[in-house]
């Protein structure tokens, strides 16, 4: 499901292009599964529309950190003189203030996923709904959970995206007499999350269920709650839909019973809709294009599995 916003804009820079026009694709670089598949998307996506637009040009580079990503935005800006540029921040503050300077230049600007930390700068905003994300865990969790329990979040890269998600899930637990013991940054990663999980461990004597905000953390905060032989004691929730999870709720684990989803592929959709208007008679999409989150449960979970994703 989606929640569109579009609008069209007319845009002399983006007019019927006379020559190639070329469209900068900065992203981070594939240091968790989700990262991973969004790469392989983006390629896909990059290759494809090479084929269909002859008079399109790309240039795909991939960030470990955010000062690496500063460097290639200004080097795509210097030797590449892009027409539009698709991003997705590394971090939103960092980022902020390179990718307006680049949208003040007259450079059309999608944004992707992690929003910036000043509005209004993009011109395009795709992303998944990360109010919903993080609202229908924290509905789950008072659907599911007693009045007294008690849980432990595990917080991503901090980010916009993390804001709005941990927000939304502290809303939805107000009034519930569900107790957060503590919440550490996991950074998205599995190792990061094993060790802050461990740490939970440490700290406290009962945990009745664990918000991991993301699949790859839950793959960690499960490997550190076996390692301590506390698997019959809490359940964890993660999400994105990585299909190892979403095997795992399908066949009815008790330790993940449900994830929700967040799509990697949101990069192609922001790719193509950032072509589309950049080759069109100049009336470009802006807006925000937002796709909802879905809780995936043991019911529907084959719906959500695909064999041959890389994620």
């Amino acid at each position: 499901m989606t929640r569109l916003t579009l609008t069209t804009a007319l845009v002399g820079s983006l007019a019927l292009p006379a020559a190639a026009e070329t469209i900068g694709v900065s992203i981070p670089a594939a240091t968790h599964g989700w990262a991973g598949a969004l790469n392989f998307h983006a390629e896909q996506t990059v290759e494809r529309l090479e084929e269909q637009y002859e008079d399109l040009d790309f240039v795909l580079a991939t960030t470990p950190d955010p000062g690496t990503q500063i460097s290639d935005l200004e080097d795509m800006v210097a030797t590449r003189n892009i027409d539009a540029l698709v991003v997705l921040p590394f971090e939103s503050e960092p980022l902020t203030g390179p990718i307006q300077r680049i949208a003040e230049s007259g450079t059309w600007v999608t944004v992707v996923d992690r929003g910036l930390s000043q509005e209004g700068i993009e011109d395009l905003y795709v992303a998944g709904d990360n109010e919903s994300f993080g609202r229908t865990a924290g509905e789950y969790f008072v659907e599911n959970l007693e009045e007294g329990s008690q849980v432990v979040v595990l917080r991503g890269i901090p980010t916009s995206i993390d804001n709005e998600r941990v927000e939304a899930f502290q809303s939805a637990l107000d009034g519930s007499g569900i107790e957060i013991l503590a919440m550490e940054h996991g950074n998205w990663n599995r190792d990061d999350a094993f060790t802050v999980m461990q740490d939970f461990l440490s700290r406290y004597s009962e945990i009745d269920a664990v918000w991991a905000a993301d699949d790859d953390m839950a793959v960690g905060a499960i490997g550190a709650i076996e390692q301590a032989g506390r698997e019959d004691e809490m359940w964890v929730v993660g999400g994105a839909g990585m299909k190892e999870m979403v095997q795992r709720v399908q066949n009815g684990d008790s330790m993940v019973p449900v994830d929700v989803t967040y799509p990697p592929a949101m990069i192609a959709t922001a790719i193509e809709l950032t072509a589309m208007g950049l080759m069109s008679d100049g009336v470009p999409m802006s807006g925000n294009f937002i796709i909802a989150s879905e809780l995936i449960t043991q019911e529907n979970a084959e719906q959500y599995y695909f064999e041959d994703s890389p994620y």
